[in-house]
C-alpha cells in the first residue's frame, strides 16, 4: 500500500479543484445578505417612500423610514447570520468523514476535503464520498440506486489487468451494502458522475409542514394587507386628500400590518432551540425539524441499544435437541470471523466466546447478508472439508433446512422434528434470549464460489442464544415520553417471545403485538386499523417499517423514527423527524435530521420539550402580530374613512412600527410554561386566523373608544389626536404580549430581555411627545388627566384580551 498523498499535495489539489461538494456552501457576507433582502417588494416600496420624503424635504419622515429599514434588515440579517453560524458549527460535529491514507498513515478526513488521488477505505454502511477506482475489494456490494435506479446491490471487483469498467469503479452517492474496499479517488465534487446530473437531483426539497404553514400565514397577511391598503388609498383619494400623503399613508399602513420580524423570530428561535438541544446531546441538522420534534406524538424505535443495553453476551450454544454443542459455536465463529459485510453485536459476542473458532479454516467465498433473506453465508474449507456455513434468523434458516445434526450424525428435519425445534425456540424466547440459527451443507471440491442458490438443503447445526438486558433508565424514559403525549412504538427484528419478555420488564403493553408475517398478508386498511392499539411490531423488514410509518402519517400523526443501521435509512427519510446516533453508519446519519450523541430515549424527552418551547415562542409573536397589528391597521383604515384628517401621519405609523419591533426582540428567549410543554404542539393556521379575527376587532373597539374620547370629550385637534392615539396604540400593542404569552400572566415571569425591550420601547413612546423630536414629527404633550384616561383604556383592553384569549384557547383545545 502506498503512502497516499501528502498533506501539502492534498491542500494544493483542494485549492485547485475546490471542495468535494456538489453545491458550494460558501456563505456570503453581511453586505450580500442586505442586498438580497432589498429585492423584497415591501422593502423596495418603503425605500421608495423614503426617497420621496427626502425629495419633498420631509427629513423626519425620511430618517424614521431609514431607521425602520435598517432595524428590520439588520435584525434579520445579523440574527440569521448568527443562526447560520451556530447551525454550521453543530453540523460540523456530525459531518461525513472518510478514512483516507495521508502522509503514510490512515486519517479521518472530512469528505469535503477529499481530493483526486486520495486513497480511501470503505466498509459496510459507508457512503462513497467521490468517484474512484478499486485497488482492492473483498465481497463488495454497492447500492447505486441514486445513479442507476436499480434497487439491488451491484457487485464490485478490483480490475484484474483488463481495462477498468463499471464493475471496478465506485461512484459518489452510492453506499456500501457489504464487504470492504480500498479506492483511489478519480473525481471529486462537480466532476463526479453524480455532479454531472446534479442539476436534476438538487431540486429544492418540498417544504416541511412548518414551512408550509408559515408560508400560508404570510400569504394570508399579504392578502389582508392588499385589501386594507388599496381600500384606504382609494378612500383617501376620493376624499381629495393630498395624493402624496395618501400614498405614504397607504405604504405606512402596509408596513404596520406586515410582521417583518417573523423571519428573525423564526430563525433565532430555531437556532436557539438547536443550541439548547446540543447541550442535551442532540445535534440538529435541519432546523425546521425542531418544530416537528415538538409536534411529534408517535416515536417508532428499535429495541436493541435503545431499550436494551446493547451489551449482548452469548448465553447458550445448543444443538436442535437442546444439548450443549461446541460445534455450533465453532461454525458460527467461522461465519462471523470471515464475514466482511454488515457486522452486528451478535457477531462480536460470538467471536468473544470463541476467539480461536476460525483456526485452520480458509475462506473461499461469501454471500453477504441482506434484510430480506436475513442470513449470511460463508464458504470455507478445513482439512479438505468444504462447507457453506449459514447463520441467520431461525425462521428463515429453518425454511431452507432438510436435516438436523444429531450426535455427530444427521437426521431428517421432518414435521415432528420441526415442532420440537420450535418448542425449543419458544422456551428460549420465554427466557428473554434471542436465538440465531446455524446451518451448513457440504460443497463439491471443485466449487470455489458461493451463490444464493447454494442456500438450500441445509443441515441445521443448532442455535446460539444471546441475552441483552433492558436499560435501567428505559422505563423512566418511556414514562416521561408518555407524560408528554408521545406514544412509543417498538419495531424489532426479534421474535415475539423475546420482545414480550423485554416489554414485560419495561411495562410496555405487548399483548396485541404484530409480526412481520402477519403484516405481509394484511391490506393497508387492515394494518391501519391495528395501529392504534398495537405498540410492538416483531420480525419486521425495512419495507414493512416503511408501510407502518406511512400508515401512521396518513392517520395524521407526526412520526419520529430512531435507527442507526443501513436498513434504517429509508425509514429515517420517511419519518417526519429522523433520529440517528453519532456512531451510526454513514447512510443512517445522512438520512437523519437529528443526531443523538448517545442512544437514549431519555434525551429525546428533553428534545421534545425544546421543540415545543421553540414552537410556543414563535406562536407568541405570530398571534400577537396577527391580532394586534390587524386590529391597529383596521382602526387606521376605518379612521381614515370617518375622521376629518388621517388618524396617524405616515411618519408616526412608521415610528409606531419601529418601537413595536424593538419591543419584541426578546421573544425567542422567552420562558414557556410547563403546561404548554405537556402535549404535542402543531402549527394550526385556522386557530391563528380565529385568534386574529377575535382579538383584532377587540383592539379596534378600544381604538374607537379612544377616538371618541379624544374627539368628543377632549375636542382634540389633529396634533393632540395623533399623540393620544399613538400612546394608546403603543401601550396596547406592547403590553398585550404579557397577556398572550401565558395563560397565567401573573405567575409566569417573562425573560429579562423581553421585559427590558418591551418596557424600554413603551417608555420611549410615553416620553417622545414631550421631546423636541416629538414636536417635529407632529406630537404634542398630553395632559395628565388624558394620560390617566388612556391608562384606564389600556388596562380595560388587557383585561378584555385575557378573557377573549381564554375563550378562544378553550374552544380550540376542545376541538
Amino acid at each position: 500500500m502506498c503512502a497516499g498523498l501528502s498533506a501539502a499535495e492534498a491542500a494544493a489539489r483542494l485549492a485547485r479543484d475546490g471542495p468535494n461538494q456538489l453545491q458550494g456552501t460558501t456563505r456570503h457576507g453581511l453586505l450580500h445578505a442586505y442586498i438580497q433582502r432589498l429585492r423584497n417588494p415591501l422593502v423596495l416600496m418603503l425605500a421608495l417612500a423614503g426617497a420621496i420624503l427626502m425629495a419633498t424635504g420631509d427629513t423626519p419622515g425620511f430618517l424614521i423610514i431609514t431607521a425602520v429599514l435598517l432595524l428590520s434588515l439588520t435584525l434579520d440579517v445579523v440574527q440569521e447570520h448568527r443562526a447560520g453560524d451556530a447551525a454550521a458549527r453543530l453540523k460540523e460535529k456530525v459531518s461525513l468523514t472518510s478514512t483516507a491514507m495521508r502522509d503514510g498513515r490512515r486519517q479521518d478526513i472530512a469528505a469535503a476535503a477529499l481530493v483526486e488521488g486520495d486513497i480511501i477505505f470503505l466498509s459496510a454502511g459507508d457512503l462513497i464520498p467521490a468517484d474512484g477506482m478499486l485497488i482492492e475489494a473483498r465481497d463488495l456490494y454497492v447500492n447505486e440506486a441514486l445513479l442507476t435506479g436499480e434497487s439491488f446491490p451491484a457487485e464490485k471487483q478490483a480490475p484484474a489487468g483488463a481495462a477498468p469498467d463499471g464493475r471496478s469503479q465506485v461512484f459518489m452517492g452510492s453506499s456500501v451494502v457489504s464487504g470492504s474496499a480500498t479506492v483511489r479517488l478519480t473525481a471529486t465534487g462537480k466532476r463526479t458522475q453524480l455532479g454531472a446530473v446534479a442539476h436534476d437531483l438538487s431540486k429544492a426539497a418540498p417544504p416541511t409542514a412548518f414551512e408550509a404553514e408559515i408560508s400560508g400565514f404570510s400569504r394570508m397577511i399579504v392578502r389582508l394587507t392588499l385589501i386594507l391598503v388599496l381600500a384606504t388609498l382609494l378612500v383617501n383619494l376620493l376624499l381629495h386628500r393630498p395624493p402624496l400623503q395618501s400614498f405614504l399613508f397607504a405604504v405606512a399602513l402596509a408596513v404596520g400590518l406586515t410582521p417583518e420580524l417573523l423571519p428573525m423570530i423564526v430563525s433565532v428561535s430555531l437556532a436557539h432551540g438547536a443550541l439548547r438541544l446540543s447541550r442535551q446531546g442532540v445535534i440538529v441538522k435541519r432546523l425546521s425539524d425542531i418544530h416537528d420534534l415538538g409536534a411529534m406524538d408517535v416515536l417508532c424505535s428499535d429495541k436493541t441499544g435503545t431499550l436494551t443495553e446493547a451489551r449482548i453476551c452469548l448465553e447458550q450454544q445448543i444443538s436442535p435437541s437442546g444439548a450443549d454443542s461446541r460445534e455450533v459455536l465453532e461454525l458460527a465463529a467461522v461465519n462471523a470471523g470471515f464475514e466482511t459485510g454488515l457486522k452486528s453485536p451478535l457477531d462480536d459476542a460470538i467471536l468473544a466466546a470463541a476467539p480461536e473458532g476460525g483456526t485452520g479454516w480458509t475462506k473461499l467465498d461469501e454471500v453477504p447478508f441482506d434484510f430480506e433473506r436475513r442470513r449470511v453465508s460463508v464458504m470455507a474449507e478445513k482439512n479438505g472439508r468444504r462447507l457453506i456455513i449459514v447463520k441467520g434468523a431461525p425462521e428463515d434458516i429453518l425454511a431452507i433446512c432438510q436435516r438436523q445434526a444429531m450426535e455427530g450424525k444427521t437426521a431428517p428435519l421432518d414435521e415432528a422434528a420441526l415442532a420440537q425445534v420450535r418448542q425449543l425456540l419458544s422456551r428460549l424466547g420465554a427466557q428473554g434470549l434471542r436465538a440465531l440459527a446455524v446451518a451448513w451443507r457440504e460443497m463439491p471440491a471443485d466449487c470455489h464460489h458461493a451463490a444464493l442458490t447454494d442456500e438450500k438443503a441445509l443441515v441445521l447445526a443448532g442455535f446460539l442464544a444471546f441475552r441483552d438486558p433492558p436499560k435501567a433508565d428505559a422505563r423512566a424514559a418511556l414514562a416521561e415520553l408518555a407524560g408528554l403525549g408521545v406514544s412509543v412504538k417498538i419495531f424489532t427484528g426479534d421474535g415475539p417471545e423475546v420482545t414480550q419478555h423485554v416489554c414485560q420488564d419495561l411495562d410496555i403493553p405487548a399483548g396485541n403485538l404484530l409480526c412481520g408475517a402477519q403484516i405481509a398478508v394484511m391490506s393497508e386498511e387492515a394494518m391501519s386499523a391495528r395501529l392504534a392499539d398495537t405498540q410492538v411490531f416483531c420480525r419486521v423488514t425495512p419495507a414493512q417499517k416503511l408501510r407502518l410509518l406511512s400508515a401512521l402519517r396518513r392517520q395524521g400523526h407526526v412520526v419520529g423514527y430512531i435507527g442507526d443501521g443501513i436498513n434504517d435509512a429509508p425509514s429515517l427519510h420517511e419519518a417526519d423527524v429522523g433520529f440517528s446516533v453519532d456512531s451510526a453508519v454513514d447512510v443512517a446519519r445522512e438520512a437523519a435530521g437529528m443526531i443523538l450523541l448517545r442512544k437514549d430515549l431519555g434525551i429525546l424527552a428533553e428534545g421534545v420539550r425544546e421543540g415545543r418551547r421553540t414552537h410556543a415562542n414563535i406562536l407568541k409573536y405570530v398571534m400577537m402580530a396577527a391580532s394586534s397589528n390587524f386590529g391597529n391597521m383596521l382602526s387606521m383604515a376605518v379612521g381614515a374613512l370617518l375622521l376629518p384628517f388621517l388618524p396617524m401621519l405616515p411618519v408616526q405609523i412608521l415610528l409606531n412600527n419601529l418601537l413595536y419591533d424593538i419591543s419584541e426582540i426578546g421573544i425567542p428567549l422567552d420562558r414557556v410554561e410547563e403546561a404548554v410543554l405537556s402535549r404535542p404542539r402543531r402549527w394550526n393556521l385556522d386557530a391563528i386566523r380565529r385568534f386574529m379575527f377575535a382579538l383584532g376587532p377587540v383592539s379596534s373597539a378600544f381604538d374607537f373608544a379612544t377616538f371618541f374620547i379624544l374627539l368628543r370629550i377632549w375636542q382634540a385637534d389633529e396634533r393632540l389626536f395623533h399623540t393620544g392615539w399613538f400612546v394608546e396604540s403603543m401601550a396596547t400593542q406592547i403590553l398585550v404580549i404579557f397577556i398572550i404569552r401565558s395563560a397565567t400572566p401573573w405567575r409566569s415571569r417573562p425573560h429579562p430581555l423581553l421585559l427590558a425591550t418591551a418596557l424600554g420601547a413603551l417608555a420611549v413612546a410615553l416620553l417622545l411627545p414631550i421631546t423636541a423630536i416629538g414636536r417635529v414629527i407632529g406630537f404634542a404633550p398630553l395632559p395628565p388627566t388624558l394620560m390617566l384616561t388612556l391608562t384606564a383604556i389600556t388596562l380595560g383592553y388587557l383585561a378584555c384580551v385575557f378573557l377573549v384569549r381564554r375563550l378562544v384557547m378553550k374552544r380550540h383545545a376542545g376541538e
